[in-house]
């Protein structure tokens, strides 16, 4: 058996198909539980009603670890672009004084291919296009990271800077306008916020992207847009168009930011290991914010500076986040706490047959008495392990 028929098993999971059925239908929001699910199980499931329906989806894990290794096993099942993973912004959990670019970069990016996600479009629209186009997403994250609101899209198209070759670039206001975005100027780019420029070449180091631009002008006609290592400083893939993004984080006042449960697609299903820890985690760190903080500088070893003021208004406040929980579809696979969280009756608990998988430690014996003992169960064995690309 391999990984494409196991897949396509859970597809055709009658439970499957009747949790998809219940997503596509307008107006009553579901609660599910998945009960009995071990190890890496809940990601077939979620590759499964991801490719089932039309829905965005966030998964909110317990901590940024077990965020991480949920988003990993995602991407890997999926091959898919837009497994967004979600981190909180700074450098140490609970402490607001010193960001973490990389960070900073991944929301930004997530919140970027968020905004482009396109809602559901009715009958008549599909009528008249002719095209049934859904751009959805998967986004993975963790109490720590819901707690930090997120600029509203508004403002974040309001501040992006689009470039596309054959435009013409006004290469002295383009300059002024990154400065101003808070972009600083270097001789090389070598992490998000910088910008370069050497005769004609102009090096952007966007928040939006993993990797820098290389925009290549004849004159002030863009001639090319390339993505390239700041490492090796090597061209990695042409572009026929960008969006530059400033600092999400330090670049945008507190009435610009709103709950990321406001900032997400009206079709987005939220699926929670245990919202109690999670609504819990709201709470204490609500708690244990100060009154006012002072964050340090984005950059991670150099050069402490304080980039602005936040207050507690840039953070979520726990009861109205909760509130705002009973307006999506919510799925729980790990604890039974829905029904605390938003009082709502639940409409199904999903029962499934997984067992962790026994340690053998090489022992072949142990192994062939494991399979033996599924023999008069009736039951299908799957051993899954990650074999090296050589």
């Amino acid at each position: 058996m391999n990984l494409e028929v196991l897949q396509g098993g859970y597809q055709n999971d009658v439970r499957i198909k009747q949790i998809a059925a219940g997503i596509s239908l307008p107006g009553h929001k579901l609660r599910i539980y998945l009960d009995n699910l071990r190890g890496s199980s809940i990601n077939f499931i979620a590759t499964a009603l991801w490719q089932l329906t039309d829905a965005n989806h966030v998964f909110i894990l317990n901590d940024r670890e077990e965020a991480a290794y949920f988003h990993n096993d995602l991407e890997h099942l999926t091959n898919a672009l837009d497994i967004c993973f979600f981190p909180d912004s700074f450098k140490r959990i609970g402490a607001f004084n010193e960001l973490n670019s990389s960070h900073v970069m991944l929301r930004t990016e997530a919140l970027t291919k968020f905004a482009a996600a396109s809602p559901r479009p009715s009958p008549t629209e599909r009528e008249v296009s002719g095209v049934h186009k859904i751009r959805k997403k998967v986004l993975v994250t963790y109490p720590e990271a819901l707690f930090e609101k997120v600029v509203n899209p508004n403002a974040l198209s309001k501040n992006m800077i689009a470039l596309k070759v054959g435009d013409n670039l006004a290469v002295d206001s383009m300059l002024a306008t990154l400065v101003s975005l808070g972009f600083k100027r270097e001789d090389f780019v070598y992490e998000p916020g910088q910008f370069a420029m050497r005769g004609g070449i102009l090096d952007i180091y966007s928040f939006g992207n993993e990797h820098p631009y290389r925009v290549e002008l004849f004159d002030t006609e863009i001639d090319s847009i390339r993505i390239f290592n700041p490492e090796t400083q090597l061209s990695e893939r042409k572009l026929l168009q960008v969006s530059i993004l400033p600092n999400i984080e330090t670049s945008f006042d507190s009435q610009e930011k709103v709950s990321l449960l406001d900032y997400l697609p009206e079709n987005t299903v939220i699926w929670g290991k245990d919202f109690t820890f999670t609504v819990g985690r709201l709470f204490k760190m609500a708690a244990d914010l100060p009154e006012k903080m002072t964050m340090g500088t984005v950059a991670i070893d150099h050069e402490e500076e304080t980039l602005k003021e936040i207050s507690v208004s840039d953070f979520e406040k726990a009861e109205e986040w909760q509130r705002k929980l009973k307006e999506r579809h919510l799925i729980e696979w790990y604890n039974h706490s829905l029904g605390r969280i938003t009082g709502d009756d639940i409409d199904g608990a999903f029962q499934f047959a997984t067992e962790e998988q026994p340690v053998f430690n090489r022992q072949f014996n142990m192994l062939i008495a494991d399979l033996q003992s599924a023999l008069p169960k009736n039951m299908c064995l799957i051993y899954l392990r990650r074999t090296p690309n050589n």
